[in-house]
């Protein structure tokens, strides 16, 4: 007869391999969230930039996704009191850390992909690229690691609180992405000599509505995954989360629709229709608001701070627009800039058990935010500054009036329902017929005879 001997395992081995396929999911579901950037920046351009918006998307993945892996990762560690070598996943013992720096690395590229919807249709890939670089390099890096990594925003015994990214990842990109498009100016025939500002639409409203929803699937890996599935007690006990989980999820359930309804609500109540851009907007404003502290937050202050994020859509565009001047095409600011320090902000307003005094708490929020804005608009400011001293910010009006897919990639998104013959990457000529001019002049038909 067989023995049966139980099979000891450790309890944090278990935690461990649990939570290293959870936390390997929801960076999956995050960088899912590059194909609603997509979409949704696509959606909101016109159709004559749609492939350059399209290129810039995949290029800050791949651009920033690799900066990160060699030097953003050890330079978070340095400025959070780590040895910089001791942050860079390659020189680890334990090839297991690769799953910390993906984890690490989708954060950084949503900041990234943030700013390229606010420069739009007027700044060169090269800039942007070089920008993508810098900002995955050194200053998203910086940020982490004087919050996340370091910590040392604290007064008395408070800490900046911020549990998913409202501020270090989403407040940074907006804040950026406003700065660069200032920087850069507002995309020709933006305004009258008068100041007055036109409306430029984009070219598919079902692009962007796509790309809302594709975020919003996308923000439960953002938010829920923050927090571990299990943990082990100082017993020794395996324990499962799910307090917080529940909390995050509901929150980030709340705030989502929250934003769409006050989004909404206020471009009823301005202009008598309810706009359906501000609607998706509002809904990931919404997210954005309670990506901070979903956490902490009581199911009626997740209510208050989405709708509240999404109601100041509309007023922070507006004012954006028409007293700043500045043409931020995918209305990043108000979407990830200002929803994110409005939740960050709110933090121990909305608080189901602070435990800390209030005042402490609030200082310390508003502290962290000023510090990250501070930093973020100071190294964004220096990059573009410079990038613009040299001619090497914004395509010329010749470019930008024929449209970046022609002028930066030779391509033309939708060949077949242009007025005009499209240009293909080889340098042919697409018609809408299905012929193709050849380079020598000749027009090939689509037998493959030439005319």
């Amino acid at each position: 007869m067989i023995e049966s001997i139980p099979l000891q395992v450790e309890p944090s081995a278990i935690t461990d391999a649990i939570n290293n396929t959870w936390i390997l999911t929801v960076s999956f579901l995050i960088f899912f969230m590059h194909a609603g950037f997509a979409m949704l920046e696509a959606g909101q351009v016109r159709a004559k930039n749609v492939a350059n918006q399209l290129t810039k998307n995949l290029l800050t993945w791949s651009v920033g996704v690799t900066v990160f892996f060699f030097i953003g990762a050890g330079v978070s560690g340095l400025v959070g009191g780590d040895p910089f070598t001791s942050s860079l996943p390659y020189l680890a013992d334990d090839a297991s850390g690769y799953i910390g720096w993906l984890y690490g690395a989708v954060f950084a590229m949503t900041a990234a992909t943030i700013v390229s919807g606010a420069v739009a249709g007027r700044a060169r890939l090269r800039a942007y690229v070089t920008y993508t670089f810098l900002l995955a390099a050194i200053i998203y890096p910086v940020v982490t690691g004087i919050t996340w990594a370091g910590a040392y925003l604290q007064i008395g015994d408070a800490v900046f609180h911020d549990f998913a990214g409202g501020m270090i990842v989403h407040g940074m990109g907006g804040i950026a992405g406003l700065t660069a498009a200032w920087i850069l100016g507002p995309r020709m025939d933006r305004y009258d000599a008068d100041g007055t500002a036109n409306v430029i639409p984009g070219h598919s409203m079902t692009f962007a509505v796509l790309g809302t929803l594709m975020l919003a699937f996308g923000w439960y890996g953002f938010n829920v995954g923050t927090a571990a599935a299990m943990y082990e007690t100082e017993a020794g006990m395996m324990a499962y989360n799910g307090a917080v989980l529940g909390r995050v999820a509901m929150g980030t359930t709340i705030a989502m629709a929250a934003g769409a309804m006050g989004a909404g609500l206020v471009a009823w109540l301005r202009t008598g229709k309810v706009d359906t851009l501000y609607v998706a907007n509002g809904l990931l404003a919404g997210l954005v608001g309670i990506t901070a502290i979903p956490d902490t937050t009581h199911y009626l202050g997740a209510l208050l701070i989405g709708g509240l994020a999404g109601a100041q859509l509309p007023i922070v565009f507006s004012f954006a627009e028409k007293r700043l001047k500045i043409d931020d095409v995918c209305a990043v600011f108000p979407v990830h800039g200002s929803a994110g320090i409005l939740g960050t902000l709110a933090f121990p307003f909305v608080h189901y058990d602070l435990g800390v005094p209030l005042a402490e708490a609030a200082l310390t929020q508003f502290v962290g935010v000023v510090v990250i804005a501070g930093w973020t608009v100071g190294a964004t400011a220096v990059v573009w500054y410079a990038l613009k001293a040299t001619g090497q910010a914004r395509v010329t009006p010749e470019h930008e009036r024929d449209g970046l897919d022609l002028s930066e990639h030779g391509v033309d998104t939708y060949p077949e329902f242009g007025d005009e013959e499209g240009v293909v990457a080889d340098g042919g000529r697409v018609r809408t017929d299905g012929g193709r001019v050849k380079t020598d002049g000749t027009v090939a038909t689509t037998d493959g005879d030439a005319e």
